[in-house]
């Protein structure tokens, strides 16, 4: 019965020094994310190049319709 009463106390003691580890590493910003919104401003880029590239091509063929009639 006593190694209940230790391994409940060991486990114990383990939970809370993994809760204290977490949150050092959050209160010291282990988990602020810098990377994504560098990531979402290039994806943003990409969409706007592609709806150009869309409305050039569109004006291309508005072109080659008006000279070929």
């Amino acid at each position: 019965m006593s190694v209940i009463y230790v391994l409940l106390a060991i486990s114990i003691s383990v939970a809370v020094a993994f809760f204290v580890a977490f949150v050092l590493s959050v209160k010291k910003g282990q988990y602020d994310d810098t990377y994504t919104p560098s990531v979402r401003m290039l994806f943003d880029d990409e969409v706007v190049k592609d709806a150009d590239k869309t409305d050039q091509n569109t004006n291309k063929i508005k072109q080659k319709n008006s000279t070929n009639q």
